[in-house]
């Protein structure tokens, strides 16, 4: 069934056939990993390539990983610490994939202009980065079947917006333990950003601990807390997640799909500068990225 824009626009969109009994009470919409909560209108052709937009703003602390704010409009010029960009761009074109990036909101403003992209990504957004329009436009690309990256403080962002905590698969950041290495658990093999991962691998990061925690998601990594030689509690006395602390996930979500992950503070994750694991991580970040997109199975 193809939707047109304006249809969607003037909230003639409703759910598939049978996902009725998949709504959330929480969120008020259709999400969790049964693909009937995917809306497939065909508004994006595989023919007309993959696009992904990259949205960095941030209200609030600032992750160096992200360098120095960017200018106005659409691929400002970038600065030698912009590291994460240039990295997701630079993945873009060794996986074929076009990146558009951007900290202007005014770039989010209309839903229009986002099904230009087969998915957006929040990488490392903080607070209140939307306005009015921009939450509305991102919502009605959600349900139009756009796609969702969020990645590591992506899940320190629009706190006092239900829908987007949703959105995150039910979860929100709470507190971090100290910035250490440790071992990151992939949870089963058929998804596409896990199954070329070994079952454990290194890595370092501010491990992220979550309040609410997801629910009604597909479990892809988890950090085993026992490796980590600093502990898991976080600044604000959070104890942990025990056996069970993801921190990669994904799901369909009111029409659209959502992989997210917490991982991604450390800036040698970004540059070519050694950091044990990080191959791991960018494998699994683009595996992510093209599920999103539809150029991989989603979610599996």
């Amino acid at each position: 069934m193809r939707i047109t824009l304006a249809a969607l626009l003037l909230g003639l969109v409703v759910s598939p056939v049978g996902a009725t009994e998949l709504g959330d009470p929480d969120y008020g919409v259709c999400r969790g990993t049964d693909s009937r909560c995917y809306h497939d209108w065909g508004n994006f052709d595989p023919a007309d390539g993959y696009r992904l937009l990259v949205y960095s703003r941030t209200a609030g602390p600032r992750h160096a990983h992200l360098g120095t704010p960017l200018g106005p409009g659409l691929n400002p010029p970038l600065n030698d610490d912009n590291v994460a960009v240039k990295a997701v761009v630079g993945l873009g074109r060794d996986n074929g994939f076009a990146v558009d990036y951007t900290e202007d909101v005014a770039q989010l403003g209309s839903a229009g202009r986002l099904l230009r992209y087969n998915a957006v990504m929040f990488l490392s957004t903080t607070r209140d980065t939307l306005d009015d329009p921009a939450q509305t436009a991102l919502r009605q690309y959600v349900r139009a079947g756009g796609g969702f990256v969020g990645v590591h403080n992506a899940f320190g962002t629009e706190y006092n917006w239900p829908w987007y905590e949703g959105l995150l698969g039910n979860a929100n950041f709470y507190d971090h333990s100290a910035h250490q290495p440790g071992v990151v658990e992939t949870v089963g093999r058929r998804d596409v950003s896990v199954q070329e991962l070994p079952h454990r691998w290194n890595f370092s990061d501010e491990w992220y601990n979550l309040v609410p925690y997801p629910t009604r998601v597909r479990v892809l990594a988890k950090v085993d807390e026992s490796t980590l030689a600093r502990g898991v509690r976080g600044s604000l006395g959070h104890p942990g997640h025990g056996r069970e602390h993801p921190v990669s996930w994904c799901q369909y979500y009111d029409g659209g799909r959502a992989w997210l992950t917490t991982l991604g503070h450390d800036v040698k994750a970004w540059t070519d500068e050694p950091l044990e694991g990080d191959q791991y991580f960018t494998q699994h970040l683009v595996g992510g990225i093209k599920s999103a997109m539809g150029m991989a199975p989603f979610c599996r």
